[in-house]
């Protein structure tokens, strides 16, 4: 492996891949409660939208040669990020989980969100050629 990968590690030793792999764990524990009607849509999607943070993260990381590879992936995370918080409105709406437990949720996506910010803002500490 190049020293310069070395340096940084790997994407699973990063906060925000850390945080977010709790999140979509979970997010996957609590979908199982949900009803079987949401089964292919609010539990698949809200399921899909967490795990592909971490998904996409880990492209990231690996593209850091290309700083335009690198924040697009980034892009691609904070969009995943954000339609987690849409599908949380959601089962919160319909009283799949409870008001303390959606802020809870919500918080987590949110320090995510500020996470991957300052990636996107910082991408040299993360390794990529500026």
């Amino acid at each position: 492996m190049n020293a310069r990968y070395k340096k940084f590690g790997d994407f699973r030793d990063l906060i925000v891949y850390k945080k977010a792999f709790k999140q979509g764990c979970e997010i996957f524990d609590l979908t199982l409660s949900f009803p079987k009607e949401e089964q292919y849509s609010l539990t698949s999607q809200i399921r899909r939208s967490t795990r592909s943070v971490c998904a996409n993260l880990a492209e990231a990381y690996r593209k850091r040669n290309y700083l335009k590879h690198f924040l697009l992936k980034i892009t691609d995370c904070l969009g995943e990020n954000s339609e987690t918080f849409v599908w949380l409105e959601f089962a919160r709406q319909h009283t799949y989980i409870s008001e303390e437990l959606f802020l809870k949720l919500c918080a987590s996506n949110a320090e995510i969100t500020k996470l991957l910010i300052y990636m996107y803002k910082n991408p040299s500490k993360f390794g990529v050629k500026e």
